[in-house]
This record gives C-alpha cells, structure tokens and sequence, in this order.
C-alpha cells in the first residue's frame, strides 16, 4: 500500500493565509537558489545586478533562461540596454562580491577581476559559469517583471568554484553529497 492509500482525507492542511511581504520572504526563503550577477556594457557604462531568482532550462531550443527583476529597479531598465549581458553563476568566494554589486551606491565593479567579451558582456572571475546571452522577451509579473534571455555561449567553471546558494536569506556553500560525486 502506498503512503498516499494510508493519507487520512479527514485531516486538513493548516496554511497561514496572511499573506504579506514578510510572511511570503520567510516562505520563500525555504528554497535555495543560486546566486548569478548579470552585468554589462551599456552606453559606454558597465551595468549590473544580483538576482537569487534565476533560473535554467526554461528552453533548450532556443537557450533560454530567466530571472525576475523589481520594477522598481533603476539598474534593469540601463543594463538592458547592452547589446549582450554576462551572466556569472556566483562561486564561494564570491560573498562579498555580492553584496557589493547589489549595493545602491559606489562603484559597483571597483576592484572586482572582471573579464569582458568584445560585445559587451561582463564575467566575474571565480564563476562557477559563465552565460552570454541577450533579452529575449519581458513579461509583467505583478511587482517584478519576468525577464528570458537567449543563452549565446557558455564556459563551465565548475570544476575549480563551487557554486553559492542563497538559503534561508544567507549565502551557503553548495557542497556535494556523499555517493553524488
């Protein structure tokens, strides 16, 4: 018999259903993400941003992928702009690094190791991947704004950093589990 045949349909699932911005951060914070710094050249000034919702896979034909962004960013509406954005997965060495690009003020990429391709794309060194890609589409998403970019090219990192995830609304290091080698 199966866990399901034994489930006692007289039992009801107890759900806190106010629903405000704190009770939704704790929630969400529950699930890990990745950490990615997307950054470019826009008018002659290198742009970027931090996002933990971003996302893979969303189409392999043509490459895809996706983040969310607030519309109330004053970064997002500049660096997509660039004619090609670097998406850098953020690798354990990179905590600092983080918190620095999401910072409102100063110069955002001042003393970071960066590598730049010829049409503007902007790679963190110490990346577990690297991702060239452009804007594909944009979608309203109540307060974000669900942004696909066309994947151009990639280089995998991995095997020298680690990724970061965020967790619990903390940088954790991502470490692989015994027999999962």
């Amino acid at each position: 018999m199966t866990a399901l045949a034994t489930h006692d349909p007289q039992q009801t699932a107890d759900l806190d259903r106010e629903l405000n911005t704190a009770t939704l951060r704790s929630a969400f914070s529950h699930f890990p993400s990745g950490v990615a710094a997307l950054a470019g050249v826009a008018n002659g000034e290198k742009e970027g941003l931090v996002a933990s919702s971003f996302t893979v896979g969303v189409s392999l034909e043509p490459a895809l992928v996706s983040f969310a962004v607030q519309n109330t960013s004053r970064t997002w509406p500049r660096l997509k702009r660039a004619e090609r954005i670097g998406i850098s997965i953020l690798g354990e060495g990179h905590t600092s690094v983080c918190r620095q690009l999401a910072s409102k003020e100063g110069d955002r990429f001042a003393g970071l190791d960066l590598r730049t391709t010829d049409e503007g794309a902007i790679f963190l060194h110490g990346a577990a991947l690297w991702l060239d890609t452009t804007v594909h589409s944009e979608l309203p998403a109540g307060d974000h704004t669900m942004v696909l970019l066309e994947v151009h090219g990639v280089h995998d990192h991995s095997a020298e950093h680690e990724p970061i995830v965020f967790h619990r609304s903390a940088f954790r290091n991502l470490r692989t589990a015994e027999g999962n080698q």
